[in-house]
């Protein structure tokens, strides 16, 4: 059997996979077998999909890393590419390429590797069995909700990523020791716990299982 390695960092975006900008963490390899997670081809796993987006929409993460051959070919699909640092070379998220619960690239040949291999936990489960379609897209949905009730107490911020927003905000708010009962650190830790438990990703690392 052979082995898949994700890369697992703090910093915020993925790419087989990381999340924030500001932080700079050393990297992690972690092994796993490459058959627990196969070819999106399941009618099933694509309805999911569709129904969610938050790998694309910068919820579960603000950034996507890239190989430095993949920076140019991305960047001519559309994307927003970031080059300057070789700790951070990926594209932003949202991604301009995921429409109407669409990729407009994934047929590309020049479609990102980290794209192409991460699953999360809920879409691993379905391809496993371990849960039914409708429970995923229940997940999928009270996610949402939940996302859409916490927009409106998050500041304006010239930042586009709502996980980059989400985090900044509740750093703040931590830093000034304001608020800490409040409405939007209730939720916000209700929707990080739920990115943990349901969707694999804890703070900014993904995880396998």
């Amino acid at each position: 059997m052979g082995q898949c390695l994700l890369l697992i960092g703090r910093d915020g975006g993925f790419g087989f996979l990381m999340h924030f900008p500001r932080l700079h963490p050393p990297v992690l390899p972690v092994s796993f077998p490459c058959d627990i997670i196969p070819a999106m081809t399941d009618s099933a796993a694509n309805q999911l999909c569709k129904a969610c987006g938050l790998c694309c929409s910068g919820h579960l993460f603000s950034w996507v890393r890239l190989n430095a051959p993949e920076l140019d070919p991305v960047e001519k699909l559309g994307l927003k590419v970031i080059r300057d640092d070789p700790r951070q070379r990926g594209f932003l998220q949202p991604c301009a390429m995921w429409v109407d619960g669409v990729c407009k690239v994934y047929t590309s040949p020049d479609y990102p590797r980290s794209c192409g291999k991460y699953k999360c936990k809920v879409l691993r489960q379905l391809l496993e069995d371990d849960i039914s379609l409708q429970a995923g897209l229940s997940i999928i949905q009270e996610t949402l909700d939940l996302i859409r009730e916490i927009e409106p107490l998050l500041p304006k911020s010239s930042a586009i990523s709502f996980r980059e927003r989400l985090i900044t905000h509740k750093e703040e708010l931590e830093s000034a020791g304001k608020d800490l009962d409040g409405e939007f650190m209730r939720m916000t830790t209700i929707l990080l716990n739920r990115y943990e438990d349901l969707f694999g990703v804890d703070d900014f690392i993904d995880y396998e299982a």
